[in-house]
């Protein structure tokens, strides 16, 4: 799976003038990323805060017979689009979630919205979930990302051409082999006690 990912940063707007030599500006990164799907299965997950983060707008280059199952710590919500519609169009994919696709032949998704920044928080539980980061960044998940491992945590990466799972175990306060998520790529995390993922996130770091 091949990521191309672009980010312009752009000023949007000027607040106001503070004083005679101060100026206040708000300051934007937005872009778009290019994640090809596989033919069938793989972990996505949505790089950009979008206008709209449903199914239906994040989705819509996806083919009838392409299924989402998002997990909820017990089960799986199953997905899938027929006939050019979606059977749950409003369910959401936000930028730290992620989920299984199922593509019956590969296609491209084009993530467009906005880069992530400030204090980001993402919660993890206890036990298995399925995270991803929430800015399009690939790197160490723990050096580069900031991903808190503890011992006894494990990360499972799906590896679409095999059909297994690449485990990278934490223990003895390093991992057995550091997992590098590409951009878009959601994994599944065993977290031994629940804790939040957090990071401060700026484009101009």
């Amino acid at each position: 799976m091949r990521t191309k990912t672009l980010i312009v940063t752009a000023v949007l707007a000027l607040a106001g003038i503070v004083s005679a030599s101060a100026q206040v500006y708000s300051v934007n990164a937005v872009g778009y990323v290019n994640k090809s799907i596989p033919k069938g299965f793989s972990m996505v997950a949505n790089p950009l805060k979008a206008s709209s983060n449903t199914v239906k707008d994040l989705f819509a280059a996806a083919i009838d017979g392409t299924t989402i199952y998002k997990f909820n710590g017990a089960a799986y919500t199953i997905n899938g689009k027929d006939f050019g519609e979606w059977a749950n169009p409003s369910e959401t994919l936000m930028p730290g979630e992620g989920a299984f696709v199922f593509a019956p032949e590969a296609f491209i998704v084009t993530f467009v919205g906005e880069v992530m920044q400030g204090a980001l928080t993402n919660d993890i539980p206890k036990g298995f979930s399925i995270r991803s980061s929430q800015v399009p960044q690939s790197g160490d998940l723990s050096a580069a990302l900031g991903f808190p491992a503890k011992d006894g945590d494990s990360i499972y990466r799906f590896n679409n051409t095999t059909g297994a799972y690449m485990i990278s175990t934490f223990d003895f306060g390093a991992w057995d082999s550091a997992p590098i998520p590409e951009v878009a790529e959601s994994f599944f995390v065993s977290k031994v006690a629940a804790e939040p993922w957090v990071r401060n996130f700026s484009v101009n770091q």
